[in-house]
């Protein structure tokens, strides 16, 4: 996650004060290492087939799903190993008969708790029930406006249904964020959303760039091209700046493309150039893409993935091993690669001259336009003349969706 709106409180820091803004204490310093941020699919089953869903949910009942003492042992394990923040999404969670004793359990270990569902079940009742249990955050998809949004959705009437979940969440108090994955199908509502989330009052506004998994691969090539990208970057980036000088308290953030880093930091050369240096700095400290340091996924039978996109490249399973042995093996080879430093990443990604700010983007695309997951990332959207490789050649397009999967062999990585 890129949390576009830290930056620009620090860069209108600076401007007020005329110093840039020491970084915020980490959690990992004094504190020894901890584990990662956990989204867990509790359950498969939905009440929509979305376009974009990278779990191929539908509703009907999938076997094998944890049970809730099954759960409970897997919290006891993540809370030992230091796992700050757990996720609860799915399918649709709120479809768990056991959501609220999870969620109650969670609480009482102390994680910090989200909830990630389309927001079409909650009416005021269940609102309540979501407040009362104390959710930190909860986060609803809105992907259009009106008839964009239940076209994405496939289900007519998912948009007022959505927005009238936001409001009573809001009127008691809950935070809540709104959801945004762009294509070339839903591009032109942007405006539109981040209007609406002033109007609501809502704190929270997530983009996510279009990730290649579930049916969001198979509708890759609805994916919205480099221009249409750049412009939506440009008013999410003028909109958090904007927010920041006037004092708000609005978060924006992006998600599935970590050259919104880089392009963060040609916003900050065009405009604020006095900073750009500094900002530099503390994006390479930020680093770019998490998957498999920290950000991890255990999907609802309890396959554990380097995130959420990995659901077709499983590293084992927490009814059979402990989640905190399996993220820390590095005998699998993607996890290798994933947590060495710098990635194994080859090709116009391996020879950017930002590698170190976004940490080689997503490899989900790569490996699934390419079949190499250390291939270039082709959802970067960032020209050869930006990165410092004019005229290097031609690069990999995003194909249009096959059954024919290509895969290689990954190769292991050695251990520093």
């Amino acid at each position: 996650m890129f949390r576009i709106s830290q930056f620009m409180h620090e860069l209108a820091r600076a401007e007020a004060t005329g110093s840039y803004p020491a970084p915020m204490r980490r959690r990992s310093e004094g504190d020894g290492p901890g584990g990662p941020v956990v989204i867990w699919n509790l359950i498969r089953r939905c009440n929509l087939t979305c376009k974009h869903c990278y779990a191929f949910s539908a509703d009907h009942d999938y076997p094998g799903e944890l049970s809730t003492q099954e759960v409970f042992s897997v919290m006891d394990d993540l809370k030992a190993f230091k796992v700050p923040a757990l996720i609860l999404s799915g399918g649709e969670p709120l479809l768990r008969p056991d959501i609220f004793e999870i969620a109650e359990r969670a609480k009482a270990r102390k994680f910090y708790v989200g909830l990630s569902t389309n927001g079409t079940l909650i009416d005021e009742p269940l609102a309540a029930r979501i407040h009362n249990h104390g959710f930190d955050y909860v986060g609803i998809s809105l992907d259009g406006i009106g008839a964009t949004h239940d076209k994405f959705r496939r289900l007519e009437g998912a948009f007022d249904k959505s927005l009238a979940a936001v409001r009573h969440l809001q009127n008691l108090g809950t935070k809540v964020g709104l959801r945004f994955t762009m294509t070339e199908l839903n591009a032109h509502d942007l405006p539109n959303l981040l209007q609406l989330m002033r109007d609501e009052g809502v704190a929270k506004f997530y983009f996510s760039h279009l990730n290649y998994a579930g049916r969001g691969n198979i509708h890759r090539g609805k994916d919205a091209r480099h221009l249409a990208t750049r412009q939506a970057l440009d008013l999410l980036y003028q909109t958090a700046w904007d927010d920041a000088r006037a004092g708000g308290q609005h978060e924006y953030v992006t998600g599935n493309n970590d050259a919104d880093g880089v392009y963060l930091l040609q916003w900050v050369e065009q405009h604020l150039p006095r900073w750009a240096d500094d900002v530099r700095q503390r994006l390479i400290t930020w680093g770019g893409n998490s998957s498999g340091v920290n950000i991890a996924n255990i999907d609802n039978v309890g396959e554990v993935h380097p995130d959420t996109m990995w659901w077709h490249y499983g590293l084992g399973n927490v009814k059979a091993r402990p989640f905190s042995e399996i993220w820390v093996d590095t005998s699998d080879p993607l996890m290798a690669g994933l947590k060495a430093k710098p990635r194994p990443v080859g090709g116009r990604c391996g020879q950017c001259m930002h590698f170190a700010i976004c940490g080689g983007n997503t490899r989900v695309r790569a490996q699934q336009v390419t079949g190499d997951a250390w291939a270039e990332d082709p959802g970067c959207y960032l020209t050869d003349e930006e990165i410092g490789l004019a005229g290097s050649g031609d690069r990999v397009e995003t194909t249009a969706f096959s059954s024919r999967r290509r895969m290689i062999e990954l190769v292991p990585v050695e251990s520093e």
